[in-house]
């Protein structure tokens, strides 16, 4: 398996075929990945060291057997504060595929409920043996029943630990100017917005902007902005798109652009990533 290296630091990424869902097993020291975001869950598992991160302004330290659980937009970041570094393994969910699946476990989920988790990190040795179980034989491609039976076992487990809570909850009638900021910057992923024009599609000064996006979304703007484009980065580099047409798809200046803030964001390069999780034509 190829592996993308920088000093002490590693990462393996792969892909499986049947679900979509990415696996990724990773060591690191000191500092690891700046703040980020998916749009997936992602369910792992620490397996040495000290793995310490923020999931907003709450600080988590995760150890040898502790599983950590997050949803989709949660910001977090990641560094090793003791030597040695930590190393982990973790997998990516698609929501609508994870939804899919969940399904067929609950009786009735109506369409304005989503998936939570009820907390970001968990000691039931019950669902850490089940993420790595479900790692091991997605990351070695065993065959194709022995892969769906250990997923299948790790979804019975996470319901365990997860809620449905009301998807309208989190879209008031009456959106925030953070949120009408952000609606702009979804709509404008491609150009390059400045403060002066977030503030008017807010309907506020760009000074209480700058303060009210980064309490309603864990970053300033320009940090959302990019993050916004990595994940769409990440999509289409798994569907085959080069580095270079997809940095100019999602705003980035080149592909030099693009893989400076990919490393920063993953600990990986634009092409690695998609060398791993590309499927098959």
């Amino acid at each position: 398996m190829t592996t993308s290296s920088q000093g002490d630091n590693w990462v393996r990424v792969g892909r499986d075929a049947d679900s979509g869902i990415e696996t990724i097993r990773a060591h690191f020291e000191g500092h690891a990945y700046d703040p980020h975001w998916h749009d997936t869950y992602a369910v792992g598992v620490t397996e040495q060291g000290v793995q310490r991160f923020h999931v907003g302004r709450v600080r988590h330290e995760s150890v040898p057997g502790r599983a950590m659980l997050l949803e989709p937009g949660q910001v977090h970041d990641g560094v090793g504060p003791v030597p040695g570094g930590f190393t982990y393994r973790l997998l990516y969910l698609d929501p609508g595929w994870l939804r899919d699946q969940m399904g067929r476990l609950f009786a009735q989920i109506p369409d304005t409920f989503e998936l939570s988790f009820a907390a970001t990190l968990c000691d039931d040795r019950r669902v850490t043996g089940a993420i790595a179980t479900a790692f091991e034989a997605l990351q070695e491609g065993e065959m194709r029943l022995v892969r769906q039976t250990a997923v299948d076992r790790l979804l019975a487990r996470l319901t365990d630990h997860a809620r449905w809570r009301t998807a309208a909850d989190r879209t008031p009638l009456e959106p925030s100017p953070a949120r009408r900021a952000r609606d702009y910057l979804h709509a404008h992923l491609t150009e390059d917005p400045g403060l002066d024009d977030l503030a008017a599609a807010a309907g506020v000064d760009r000074f209480r902007l700058s303060r009210s996006f980064k309490a309603a979304f864990g970053v300033p703007p320009h940090a959302y902005l990019v993050q916004l484009r990595l994940v769409r980065a990440r999509r289409l580099l798994a569907a085959g798109w080069s580095p270079a047409d997809t940095a100019a798809a999602v705003g980035f200046a080149d592909q030099s652009h693009l893989g400076r803030w990919f490393r920063r964001a993953y600990a990986m390069t634009p092409a690695y990533y998609r060398r791993r999780t590309k499927l098959p034509d």
